[in-house]
């Protein structure tokens, strides 16, 4: 069974494809619904939007084998990879020096919803780097409010409870990063942020993932030129019913130019909004060769298209206005300026 809800999802969303929208529409989506979670590079980011921008993402956030924010400003960025044990010092004083000025007030974490997950084998990323995370975030939300889930045998890849095409076995560390390690991440982290959910759809899915140009105000140095928003059928504009949103950003090496559409289907995100009416918005990095001075000081390129962890593309890449993440908040902002008005149940 667990095989054919995989299975499903991949043979109707890969036959379908991704329909054209190139303008990125309004949905009816609650302001309050929003938030955001992502593996590896896209779980350092969504620390950083969930930190940065707490004021635009209300709901929470959930990072998958990522690690603390502002970890390689001030620090060689392999010392916050490789299991190893970051300092937290000086990236916690930065949190507190920024709050409410270049980045949202601290004080909004006590409120929201951090979900945590790293495998157990996992010696990319690691359980020390995310524990040190968790250590950091001690500062500043409400232990009753975050969660920290490790799988015993999990290398640096994204969990599920299914097999799909092309996904790589738990226990290694290769492509597509999208493994059945017997356990549910997207479910569980949806679950943890927005409470009681509804199954996830084992059948035919409903919505479909449509396509906006990630140009002008949604684009920025190092994304791609395309990014997708799945929307299930009730969440389609114009619709009267109210829903959530959640944005998931993918890992190095896992953008759509490198692995297609696995990040979107294999990892059961869509399963969960599908049944759920929650929005989920895919944003898409891309492989960039030319080399960029990195906050360490060193000149670096970005071969693996992962999200700006590390100052590639400017030296305030995890504060506001940081240029990726202004495209992913302006994409945020767009989606819900449909909203008519009515609270999410």
């Amino acid at each position: 069974m667990l095989f054919k809800i995989g299975l499903l999802a991949l043979n109707v969303l890969g036959a379908q494809g991704a329909a054209l929208a190139n303008t990125l529409g309004a949905y009816n989506v609650d302001p309050e619904s929003v938030s955001v979670s992502g593996l590896s590079a896209g779980g350092f980011m969504a620390a950083q939007l969930g930190i940065a921008y707490s004021d635009l993402f209300k709901s929470g956030f959930g990072v998958f084998a990522g690690g603390p924010f502002d970890c390689a400003r001030n620090q060689a960025y392999f010392s916050c990879m490789y299991n190893g044990f970051p300092s937290i010092a000086e990236p916690v004083a930065n949190m507190k020096t920024w709050s409410g000025k270049q980045i949202a007030s601290t004080s909004n974490l006590a409120t929201r919803k951090i979900y945590l997950w790293v495998g157990a084998a996992d010696f990319t990323v690691g359980p020390n780097v995310m524990a040190q995370l968790k250590a950091q975030l001690a500062n500043f939300d409400n232990s009753a409010n975050t969660t920290f889930v490790t799988t015993n045998g999990a290398s640096h890849t994204f969990p599920t409870d299914f097999d799909s095409t092309g996904d790589n076995t738990c226990s290694m560390s290769l492509s597509p990063y999208i493994s059945n390690c017997k356990y549910d991440g997207a479910g569980a982290m949806l679950k943890w942020i927005y409470g009681n959910l509804n199954a996830r759809n084992t059948g035919t899915a409903s919505g479909m993932t449509v396509s906006y140009a990630q140009t002008g105000s949604y684009g920025a140095a190092g994304l791609d030129t395309t990014g997708y928003p799945y929307v299930p059928k009730a969440c389609v504009a114009g619709s009267s019913t109210v829903c959530k949103l959640h944005v998931a950003m993918h890992g190095c090496l896992q953008g759509y130019s490198q692995i297609g559409n696995k990040f979107i289907i294999n990892t059961g995100y869509t399963l969960w909004a599908d049944s759920n009416n929650i929005m989920v918005l895919f944003p898409q990095a891309i492989v960039d060769y030319s080399m960029h001075m990195i906050w360490s000081g060193l000149k670096s390129p970005n071969p693996l298209g992962c999200f700006d962890w590390v100052g590639w593309y400017g030296t305030n890449a995890d504060q506001v206005g940081g240029v990726q993440m202004v495209a992913v908040t302006n994409a945020v902002k767009q989606i819900i300026s449909g909203y008519k008005g009515t609270k999410t149940g």
